[in-house]
């Protein structure tokens, strides 16, 4: 069965922690120089900024990764004992850090611990000659963290400062930046051709059997999020295996992140619980890539070398009669590998890529929005079906 919950209203003014938007998305990557190639040559994003031996920090290498509005940090760290080290080693490439602009970093912090979140960063100023910034983080599902950074981005320093280049404004905003991308990093622009992606949509965290009702209320009570949606084993199922989802989200629907679990199958492992014995953990299982046009944006990924799953041919044999008109040509989505779904708004394409990464972990979702609020329900069981394949091709069905 499948849920939606609509709480514009009531959810409007619900926004405890003061949140404004995801600010970035942080992987710790085993190698960051040759996953920031990856990214531009196949991705599309551009070099943005970069923090490393060369800049002194002597921890760890960051490349700031950016299309449009989403940005991505690659960080490899520099020795064994860094906790980045570790988590390549249990993980593998994956995310470390999803990262919040907040009003107000201590408040943020604060009022998250106070509703029972874990601290992992008390507030602490974070600055460089280009301005200063606040930052806290607190722990989430697997070894996931979020990140509260609260700071005013400003253009240029003011000529009217008397202190000379690289010092800050006389501004009454302490935390003002205006740095390339935030404190240590330095501006180092390499172009990646882009492909369209515009921002994050969701992000999807798969976590162990019994436990996504346990973080679904921590984004509840902590973060002040709603369920949005919510699918059981019998929207999201196969022959072999099954999972249940629940979409949580901020009050204004801009921060989505569903979360998922594993449910008993027929004797076979869901994708879910193959994620988890790869990943050794709960984490964040696939980042979802809003763009503009999707043909466009799918066709250029797929010229750069970008894998995706493929549902049968069938699938769009009946399609027109499952969701109605549509503006595409069936005969473009077919070719690409485009799947269709309809809610009671409009309709979204989408599209998911292969695994990543050598571990069947991390993956994207291509999506387009027309209308649609929903999340490809009526998708589920042939995108399952392909899934499936894959992993009987892995060996892990």
């Amino acid at each position: 069965m499948i849920t939606e919950t609509r709480t514009e209203t009531k959810t409007a003014i619900q926004n405890p922690l003061g949140l404004k938007k995801i600010h970035h998305v942080e992987f710790y990557v085993g190698n960051a120089k040759q996953a920031e190639f990856y990214y531009r040559k196949a991705f599309g994003f551009s070099r943005a900024a970069y923090m490393g031996l060369e800049t002194g920090n002597r921890e760890t290498t960051s490349y700031v990764m950016r299309q449009n509005r989403v940005n991505f940090i690659l960080t490899t760290p520099l020795s064994p004992e860094h906790p980045g080290s570790e988590h390549i080693k249990q993980h593998g490439d994956g995310v470390h850090d999803i990262a919040f602009q907040v009003e107000d970093a201590d408040h943020a912090f604060h009022e998250a611990v106070k509703r029972g979140a874990r601290p992992v960063e008390e507030p602490h100023d974070h600055g460089d000659d280009n301005g200063m910034v606040r930052h806290a983080s607190i722990a989430t599902y697997g070894d996931t963290i979020h990140s509260f950074l609260s700071y005013a981005k400003v253009g240029s320093p003011s000529k009217s400062s008397s202190g000379g280049a690289g010092t800050a404004p006389q501004t009454e905003e302490k935390y003002a930046y205006w740095g390339p991308f935030l404190p240590g990093f330095t501006a180092q622009e390499v172009a990646g051709e882009e492909v369209g992606i515009q921002l994050v949509d969701h992000i999807v965290g798969n976590v162990e059997l019994g436990k996504m009702n346990y973080w679904c209320d921590f984004y509840r009570d902590v973060m002040g999020f709603e369920r949005y949606i919510t699918f059981d084993d019998k929207d999201i199922s196969t022959e072999y295996s099954a999972l249940m989802s629940i979409v949580m989200s901020d009050g204004g629907h801009n921060i989505k992140f569903p979360i998922n679990e594993p449910a008993e199958g027929k004797g076979g492992k869901s994708q879910i619980q193959e994620y988890i014995d790869f990943y050794r953990s709960a984490g964040a299982q696939h980042v979802a890539l809003l763009c503009k046009d999707i043909r466009h944006t799918v066709a250029k990924l797929q010229e750069n070398g970008v894998e995706f799953l493929r549902v049968p041919d069938t699938y769009y044999e009946e399609v027109i009669d499952r969701v109605g008109a549509i503006d595409e040509s069936i005969e473009d989505l077919k070719r690409l590998g485009i799947l269709v779904d309809r809610d009671d708004e409009g309709y979204l394409l989408q599209i998911f890529t292969k695994p990543v990464e050598d571990r069947p972990t991390v993956f994207y979702e291509i999506l387009q929005r027309k209308g649609c609020k929903g999340f490809g329900k009526g998708n589920f069981k042939a995108l399952f079906v392909s899934i499936e394949e894959e992993q009987r091709r892995r060996g892990n069905l």
